[in-house]
Protein backbone atom coordinates (compact mmCIF):
# COMPACT_ATOMS: atom_id res chain seq x y z
CA UNK A 1 0.00 0.00 0.00
CA UNK A 2 2.87 2.61 0.82
CA UNK A 3 4.93 1.57 -2.09
CA UNK A 4 1.47 2.01 -4.44
CA UNK A 5 0.91 5.80 -2.59
CA UNK A 6 4.92 6.51 -3.52
CA UNK A 7 4.63 5.69 -6.67
CA UNK A 8 1.70 8.12 -7.31
CA UNK A 9 3.45 10.67 -5.34
CA UNK A 10 6.12 10.48 -7.48
CA UNK A 11 3.79 10.19 -11.26
CA UNK A 12 2.16 13.52 -9.86
CA UNK A 13 5.50 15.14 -9.27
CA UNK A 14 6.89 13.83 -12.62
CA UNK A 15 3.89 15.41 -14.46
CA UNK A 16 4.13 18.73 -12.55
CA UNK A 17 7.59 19.03 -13.69
CA UNK A 18 6.72 17.99 -17.13
CA UNK A 19 4.19 20.95 -16.91
CA UNK A 20 6.60 23.57 -15.08
CA UNK A 21 8.75 22.86 -17.95
CA UNK A 22 6.34 23.28 -20.74
CA UNK A 23 5.06 27.10 -19.26
CA UNK A 24 8.62 28.00 -18.76
CA UNK A 25 9.70 27.14 -22.46
CA UNK A 26 6.65 28.48 -24.10
CA UNK A 27 7.29 31.94 -21.81
CA UNK A 28 10.77 31.95 -23.51
CA UNK A 29 10.04 31.37 -26.68
CA UNK A 30 7.06 34.01 -26.61
CA UNK A 31 8.95 36.15 -24.74
CA UNK A 32 11.80 35.88 -27.60
CA UNK A 33 9.63 35.78 -30.84
CA UNK A 34 7.27 38.85 -29.23
CA UNK A 35 4.08 36.52 -29.42
CA UNK A 36 1.78 37.03 -25.92
CA UNK A 37 2.19 35.87 -22.51
CA UNK A 38 -1.29 36.19 -21.76
CA UNK A 39 -4.80 36.56 -23.74
CA UNK A 40 -8.00 36.95 -22.19
CA UNK A 41 -10.68 35.28 -23.85
CA UNK A 42 -14.14 37.55 -23.71
CA UNK A 43 -16.47 34.28 -24.24
CA UNK A 44 -19.25 36.51 -23.54
CA UNK A 45 -20.24 39.95 -22.97
CA UNK A 46 -23.22 39.44 -21.13
CA UNK A 47 -22.89 39.73 -16.96
CA UNK A 48 -25.03 39.08 -14.05
CA UNK A 49 -23.52 41.77 -11.83
CA UNK A 50 -24.11 45.48 -12.47
CA UNK A 51 -20.55 46.64 -10.81
CA UNK A 52 -20.50 50.41 -10.41
CA UNK A 53 -16.78 50.55 -12.23
CA UNK A 54 -17.98 48.60 -15.17
CA UNK A 55 -19.93 49.13 -18.11
CA UNK A 56 -20.61 45.14 -18.87
CA UNK A 57 -24.27 44.59 -17.27
CA UNK A 58 -26.97 42.45 -18.45
CA UNK A 59 -27.69 40.06 -21.53
CA UNK A 60 -26.49 40.66 -24.78
CA UNK A 61 -26.96 39.89 -28.04
CA UNK A 62 -23.69 38.26 -29.56
CA UNK A 63 -22.24 36.15 -31.51
CA UNK A 64 -20.53 33.24 -29.77
CA UNK A 65 -17.76 31.16 -31.32
CA UNK A 66 -17.87 27.12 -30.47
CA UNK A 67 -15.96 25.79 -28.32
CA UNK A 68 -14.05 23.77 -31.21
CA UNK A 69 -13.63 27.34 -32.60
CA UNK A 70 -11.83 28.93 -29.19
CA UNK A 71 -10.14 26.01 -29.15
CA UNK A 72 -8.33 26.09 -32.67
CA UNK A 73 -7.88 29.96 -31.90
CA UNK A 74 -6.00 29.33 -28.53
CA UNK A 75 -3.49 26.43 -30.22
CA UNK A 76 -3.20 28.80 -33.16
CA UNK A 77 -2.17 32.14 -30.72
CA UNK A 78 -0.42 29.44 -28.26
CA UNK A 79 0.02 31.59 -25.10
CA UNK A 80 1.53 31.10 -21.45
CA UNK A 81 -2.03 31.69 -19.82
CA UNK A 82 -5.37 31.51 -21.29
CA UNK A 83 -8.31 33.45 -19.43
CA UNK A 84 -11.77 32.96 -19.83
CA UNK A 85 -13.35 36.11 -18.87
CA UNK A 86 -16.31 38.35 -19.67
CA UNK A 87 -18.75 39.81 -18.74
CA UNK A 88 -19.34 36.57 -16.51
CA UNK A 89 -17.81 33.38 -18.25
CA UNK A 90 -20.09 31.14 -16.50
CA UNK A 91 -23.05 32.28 -17.79
CA UNK A 92 -21.89 30.13 -20.76
CA UNK A 93 -23.19 26.52 -20.67
CA UNK A 94 -20.53 25.31 -22.26
CA UNK A 95 -17.88 26.71 -20.66
CA UNK A 96 -16.30 23.45 -19.44
CA UNK A 97 -16.36 22.25 -23.34
CA UNK A 98 -14.54 25.33 -23.97
CA UNK A 99 -11.45 24.27 -21.26
CA UNK A 100 -11.48 21.07 -22.75
CA UNK A 101 -10.76 22.51 -25.87
CA UNK A 102 -7.84 24.77 -24.69
CA UNK A 103 -6.24 21.71 -22.07
CA UNK A 104 -2.90 20.24 -23.30
CA UNK A 105 -1.91 17.44 -20.22
CA UNK A 106 0.71 18.54 -18.51
CA UNK A 107 1.75 21.34 -20.98
CA UNK A 108 1.04 24.94 -21.45
CA UNK A 109 -1.49 27.20 -21.39
CA UNK A 110 -2.03 27.76 -18.07
CA UNK A 111 -5.76 28.26 -17.49
CA UNK A 112 -7.74 31.12 -15.56
CA UNK A 113 -11.58 31.71 -15.25
CA UNK A 114 -12.29 35.37 -14.29
CA UNK A 115 -15.60 35.10 -12.50
CA UNK A 116 -17.78 37.06 -10.00
CA UNK A 117 -18.90 33.57 -8.52
CA UNK A 118 -22.46 34.10 -8.60
CA UNK A 119 -22.55 30.66 -10.52
CA UNK A 120 -19.96 29.30 -8.71
CA UNK A 121 -20.74 26.14 -6.82
CA UNK A 122 -18.58 23.56 -5.30
CA UNK A 123 -20.08 21.00 -8.03
CA UNK A 124 -19.35 23.41 -11.09
CA UNK A 125 -15.89 24.06 -9.21
CA UNK A 126 -14.88 20.53 -9.10
CA UNK A 127 -16.25 20.52 -12.63
CA UNK A 128 -14.53 22.71 -13.85
CA UNK A 129 -11.54 21.89 -12.18
CA UNK A 130 -11.44 18.23 -14.08
CA UNK A 131 -11.91 20.00 -16.91
CA UNK A 132 -8.54 21.26 -16.54
CA UNK A 133 -9.05 24.88 -14.97
CA UNK A 134 -5.88 25.66 -13.07
CA UNK A 135 -7.32 28.97 -11.47
CA UNK A 136 -10.27 31.02 -10.45
CA UNK A 137 -9.52 34.44 -9.86
CA UNK A 138 -12.36 35.81 -7.72
CA UNK A 139 -13.02 39.39 -8.24
CA UNK A 140 -13.70 40.82 -4.76
CA UNK A 141 -13.37 44.19 -3.84
CA UNK A 142 -14.39 44.98 -0.42
CA UNK A 143 -13.63 42.69 2.63
CA UNK A 144 -17.35 42.51 3.70
CA UNK A 145 -20.84 43.06 2.29
CA UNK A 146 -19.92 46.28 1.04
CA UNK A 147 -19.38 44.06 -2.24
CA UNK A 148 -22.55 43.07 -2.88
CA UNK A 149 -23.77 46.74 -3.36
CA UNK A 150 -20.88 47.62 -5.24
CA UNK A 151 -21.56 44.59 -7.88
CA UNK A 152 -24.95 44.78 -7.31
CA UNK A 153 -25.52 41.37 -6.19
CA UNK A 154 -26.80 40.95 -2.45
CA UNK A 155 -25.68 38.11 -0.53
CA UNK A 156 -22.14 38.00 -2.67
CA UNK A 157 -19.85 38.30 -0.67
CA UNK A 158 -21.54 35.49 1.72
CA UNK A 159 -21.70 33.30 -0.98
CA UNK A 160 -18.20 33.59 -1.69
CA UNK A 161 -17.27 33.28 1.78
CA UNK A 162 -19.46 30.20 2.29
CA UNK A 163 -17.49 28.72 -0.88
CA UNK A 164 -14.20 29.01 0.19
CA UNK A 165 -14.75 27.71 3.27
CA UNK A 166 -16.69 24.29 2.07
CA UNK A 167 -13.34 24.23 0.03
CA UNK A 168 -11.24 24.41 3.27
CA UNK A 169 -11.03 21.01 3.73
CA UNK A 170 -9.95 20.03 0.23
CA UNK A 171 -5.95 20.01 -0.54
CA UNK A 172 -6.67 21.90 -3.57
CA UNK A 173 -8.41 25.08 -3.33
CA UNK A 174 -7.29 26.67 -6.80
CA UNK A 175 -8.91 30.25 -5.83
CA UNK A 176 -7.35 33.72 -6.10
CA UNK A 177 -9.04 36.69 -5.17
CA UNK A 178 -8.76 39.76 -7.95
CA UNK A 179 -9.39 43.56 -6.20
CA UNK A 180 -9.30 46.66 -8.56
CA UNK A 181 -7.69 49.40 -5.89
CA UNK A 182 -9.98 52.91 -6.12
CA UNK A 183 -10.21 55.75 -4.17
CA UNK A 184 -13.23 53.99 -2.21
CA UNK A 185 -11.36 51.04 -0.80
CA UNK A 186 -7.18 51.53 -1.41
CA UNK A 187 -7.39 51.96 2.86
CA UNK A 188 -9.08 48.26 2.90
CA UNK A 189 -5.82 46.44 1.43
CA UNK A 190 -4.59 45.47 4.14
CA UNK A 191 -7.61 43.82 5.46
CA UNK A 192 -8.48 42.54 2.13
CA UNK A 193 -4.61 40.55 2.76
CA UNK A 194 -5.29 39.32 5.56
CA UNK A 195 -9.12 38.02 4.73
CA UNK A 196 -7.19 36.40 2.02
CA UNK A 197 -4.48 34.83 4.35
CA UNK A 198 -7.77 33.88 6.42
CA UNK A 199 -9.28 32.30 4.00
CA UNK A 200 -5.84 30.33 2.88
CA UNK A 201 -6.02 32.11 -0.64
CA UNK A 202 -3.95 34.29 -2.71
CA UNK A 203 -4.74 38.16 -3.81
CA UNK A 204 -3.85 40.31 -6.96
CA UNK A 205 -4.36 43.65 -6.76
CA UNK A 206 -5.10 45.78 -10.28
CA UNK A 207 -5.22 49.47 -11.07
CA UNK A 208 -8.69 50.85 -11.67
CA UNK A 209 -9.02 52.76 -14.81
CA UNK A 210 -11.76 55.49 -16.16
CA UNK A 211 -12.02 53.67 -19.91
CA UNK A 212 -14.86 51.40 -19.23
CA UNK A 213 -17.62 53.79 -17.27
CA UNK A 214 -15.66 57.64 -17.89
CA UNK A 215 -15.69 58.01 -14.11
CA UNK A 216 -13.14 59.84 -12.79
CA UNK A 217 -14.46 59.54 -8.88
CA UNK A 218 -12.50 56.52 -8.38
CA UNK A 219 -9.30 57.27 -9.41
CA UNK A 220 -6.76 58.17 -6.14
CA UNK A 221 -6.55 61.88 -5.84
CA UNK A 222 -3.19 63.22 -4.91
CA UNK A 223 -3.86 63.34 -1.09
CA UNK A 224 -5.07 59.36 -1.63
CA UNK A 225 -1.82 58.90 -3.04
CA UNK A 226 0.17 60.27 0.19
CA UNK A 227 -1.82 57.55 1.97
CA UNK A 228 -1.28 54.83 -0.68
CA UNK A 229 2.16 55.26 -0.50
CA UNK A 230 2.36 54.42 3.31
CA UNK A 231 -0.13 51.37 2.41
CA UNK A 232 2.02 49.80 -0.03
CA UNK A 233 5.19 49.09 2.86
CA UNK A 234 2.66 47.40 4.58
CA UNK A 235 1.20 45.36 1.98
CA UNK A 236 4.51 43.70 0.92
CA UNK A 237 6.01 43.17 4.91
CA UNK A 238 2.28 41.35 4.39
CA UNK A 239 3.74 39.69 1.21
CA UNK A 240 6.82 38.66 2.68
CA UNK A 241 4.95 37.41 5.63
CA UNK A 242 2.56 35.61 4.53
CA UNK A 243 2.74 35.17 0.57
CA UNK A 244 -0.64 35.66 -0.06
CA UNK A 245 0.20 38.72 -2.04
CA UNK A 246 0.34 38.16 -6.14
CA UNK A 247 0.89 41.76 -6.79
CA UNK A 248 5.17 42.06 -7.62
CA UNK A 249 7.17 45.12 -5.41
CA UNK A 250 7.40 47.01 -8.69
CA UNK A 251 3.70 46.99 -9.82
CA UNK A 252 2.28 48.37 -6.45
CA UNK A 253 4.87 51.16 -7.14
CA UNK A 254 4.40 51.61 -10.63
CA UNK A 255 0.52 52.04 -9.59
CA UNK A 256 1.94 55.11 -7.86
CA UNK A 257 3.14 56.47 -10.99
CA UNK A 258 -0.52 55.59 -13.03
CA UNK A 259 -2.70 57.52 -10.17
CA UNK A 260 0.02 60.51 -10.35
CA UNK A 261 0.39 60.54 -14.26
CA UNK A 262 -3.21 59.19 -15.08
CA UNK A 263 -1.17 57.00 -17.81
CA UNK A 264 1.13 54.46 -18.54
CA UNK A 265 3.19 55.28 -21.78
CA UNK A 266 3.45 52.46 -24.04
CA UNK A 267 1.04 49.68 -24.31
CA UNK A 268 2.36 46.56 -25.14
CA UNK A 269 -0.79 44.90 -26.73
CA UNK A 270 -0.55 42.47 -29.67
CA UNK A 271 2.80 41.50 -28.63
CA UNK A 272 2.80 40.86 -24.69
CA UNK A 273 -1.41 40.33 -24.15
CA UNK A 274 -4.57 40.88 -25.67
CA UNK A 275 -8.23 39.85 -25.68
CA UNK A 276 -10.22 37.19 -28.53
CA UNK A 277 -14.26 38.48 -28.26
CA UNK A 278 -17.04 35.94 -27.98
CA UNK A 279 -17.04 35.93 -31.27
CA UNK A 280 -13.25 34.88 -32.26
CA UNK A 281 -12.29 38.33 -33.47
CA UNK A 282 -9.93 39.81 -31.87
CA UNK A 283 -9.66 43.04 -29.70
CA UNK A 284 -6.58 45.37 -28.10
CA UNK A 285 -8.11 44.40 -24.92
CA UNK A 286 -11.35 44.36 -22.81
CA UNK A 287 -11.52 48.14 -22.79
CA UNK A 288 -11.29 48.83 -26.23
CA UNK A 289 -13.47 46.38 -28.63
CA UNK A 290 -12.83 46.01 -32.30
CA UNK A 291 -12.98 43.14 -34.49
CA UNK A 292 -10.14 42.06 -35.75
CA UNK A 293 -10.25 38.66 -37.60
CA UNK A 294 -6.48 38.04 -37.84
CA UNK A 295 -3.50 39.02 -35.21
CA UNK A 296 -1.52 39.94 -38.80
CA UNK A 297 -4.41 42.59 -39.33
CA UNK A 298 -4.47 43.35 -35.96
CA UNK A 299 -0.82 44.02 -35.12
CA UNK A 300 -0.69 46.10 -38.71
CA UNK A 301 -3.59 48.10 -38.16
CA UNK A 302 -4.07 48.75 -34.47
CA UNK A 303 -0.75 47.98 -32.76
CA UNK A 304 1.52 49.92 -35.08
CA UNK A 305 -0.75 53.41 -33.93
CA UNK A 306 -1.61 52.73 -31.03
CA UNK A 307 -1.73 55.42 -28.48
CA UNK A 308 -3.87 54.42 -25.62
CA UNK A 309 -1.71 54.90 -22.27
CA UNK A 310 -4.70 55.08 -19.73
CA UNK A 311 -4.75 51.96 -17.71
CA UNK A 312 -2.98 49.72 -15.77
CA UNK A 313 -4.97 46.77 -15.18
CA UNK A 314 -3.45 43.61 -13.84
CA UNK A 315 -3.21 42.10 -17.15
CA UNK A 316 -1.34 44.55 -18.94
CA UNK A 317 1.33 45.24 -15.40
CA UNK A 318 1.94 41.46 -14.81
CA UNK A 319 2.54 40.89 -18.91
CA UNK A 320 4.54 44.24 -19.16
CA UNK A 321 7.19 43.32 -16.33
CA UNK A 322 10.96 42.33 -17.49
CA UNK A 323 10.88 38.57 -18.42
CA UNK A 324 12.86 37.41 -15.80
CA UNK A 325 11.13 38.67 -12.58
CA UNK A 326 7.93 37.36 -14.49
CA UNK A 327 9.01 34.01 -15.20
CA UNK A 328 10.76 34.12 -11.55
CA UNK A 329 7.10 34.73 -9.79
CA UNK A 330 5.52 32.03 -11.90
CA UNK A 331 7.73 29.49 -11.32
CA UNK A 332 7.28 30.24 -7.71
CA UNK A 333 3.00 29.90 -7.85
CA UNK A 334 3.20 26.48 -10.33
CA UNK A 335 5.74 24.88 -7.89
CA UNK A 336 3.53 25.61 -5.11
CA UNK A 337 0.85 24.08 -6.28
Amino acid sequence: MKKSFDSLIIFNLMDSVRRTLSLAKRGLRNQLTKRPLCISFEITHSCNAKCKHCHLHGPVEEERASPEKLGEICKELSPVVAQASGGEPMLRKDLEQIIQAWKVPNKAPFIVVTTNATLLTRDRYQNLRAAGVDEFSISLDYPDDRHDEFRGVPGLFQKIENLIQELDSQKDKAISLCCVIQSDNFRLLPQMAELANKWDVRINLSAYTNLRTHDNSYMLSEDDLEEFKEIIPVLLEMQKKHKKIRTPKDVLWKMVKYFEQGFIPRCRTGEKFFNVNPDGTISPCGLIITDYKTKEEFIEDFCKNNSCVYCYTSLRANTERPFLSVAKEHLRFILAN
